[in-house]
């Protein structure tokens, strides 16, 4: 969990460059909720980003996810944790989409889906920091090992025409 940890910290300076999008109490309640959570101070974290990921904070809910996948913070739930994740992926977080597809390969709050992992995989792939790239591709490769072609070849059509939600 440590690998997913460091990137985390790799995203944090793509949340900031996104705060520059929001209002300026939004920005600095994220601002406030991503300090505490890499100083690891999950528990102020979910305080502060709760009430951003209720209003639809995309960065918010990706925290959210991982503090509730690896009961940080807040109670451990897969289940909880698959709704941040989703939320914040269908807007195009690199970082939940990540996250889902690991969800969705070991049937994690969610079934068991190899399609659906591929797809999250890939699509967070295509936008994952530099620095964490290669790891990510090595694990959309290992679910891909996994599936039939027709299964690989409807996971990457579902990519290539997903498009972000906005809330």
């Amino acid at each position: 969990m440590s690998r997913v940890l460091q990137s985390l910290r790799n995203i944090v300076g793509a949340v900031m460059l996104a705060l520059s999008v929001v209002g300026p109490a939004q920005a600095e309640s994220l601002r406030a909720g991503t300090a505490a959570f890499l100083r690891e101070d999950y528990v102020t974290a979910a305080r502060i980003l709760g009430p951003l990921a209720e209003r639809s904070n995309a960065a918010a809910q990706f925290y959210l996810c991982f503090m509730y996948a690896n009961g940080r913070g807040v109670p451990q739930s897969y289940d909880e944790a698959a709704i941040w994740c989703f939320r914040s992926a269908e807007q195009g977080h690199a970082g939940a989409q990540y996250m889902m597809g690991l969800m969705y390969d070991k049937g994690q709050g969610v079934p068991e889906n190899f399609v659906e992992a591929h797809k999250w995989l890939n699509l967070a792939a295509g936008h994952a920091p530099r620095k964490d790239r290669a790891s990510w591709v090595r694990i959309r490769d290992a679910v891909a090992s996994k599936m039939t072609l027709g299964q690989l070849g409807l996971a990457r059509q579902l990519a290539i025409d997903w498009r972000p939600k906005p809330e």
